[in-house]
């Protein structure tokens, strides 16, 4: 079973590890080193102001994401699932999760690498469409970016 919590700073570790191995599977393909060298000094500096989620299956870190909202606008990035969990729903237990903490957001917003059919039918799947595309975006990554927009609130006037 995966359970999915906030992120302490003892997980950090484990955040960048799995990052490693889960963006390592594209390095043939993207410029990735963003990913895949990132800093526990960086981490925290994240931290400070988005919001950092983990899922864990049997007391192990297997997966993570970040989000924060901005002008009604929730960025959902670097979502990560250890290779040895994909295929496992661990994704899509942290991205209901973001959903479910963002209330403040009337629209989820995120990139992915265009050439990951895997991931676009993943974010599919949630209900997220495509909005945009940017070629050649920065390192060289051509980016295809989604949105789910929320059901207005009954309770808004």
């Amino acid at each position: 079973m995966v359970v999915v919590r906030r992120a302490t700073e003892q997980d950090f570790p484990a955040i960048l590890q799995i990052q490693r191995e889960a963006f390592a599977e594209y390095l043939n393909l993207y410029e990735v080193s963003a990913w895949t060298t990132e800093t526990l000094e960086s981490i925290k500096l994240d931290a400070k102001d988005k919001a950092l989620l983990v899922a864990e299956s049997e007391g192990t870190v297997v997966g993570s994401v970040r989000f924060w909202t901005v002008a009604g606008v929730c960025v959902i990035r670097l979502l990560s699932v250890s290779p040895t969990h994909q295929g496992r729903g661990v994704a899509k237990a942290l991205m209901k999760d973001v959903e479910r903490m963002a209330v403040e957001a009337h629209k989820l917003y995120l990139c992915t690498m265009l050439r990951t059919p895997r991931n676009i039918g993943l974010f599919l799947s949630l209900g997220y469409r495509p909005e945009s595309l940017l070629p050649n975006h920065y390192h060289k990554l051509d980016l295809l970016c989604m949105s789910k927009y929320r059901e207005p609130s009954l309770h808004s006037s």
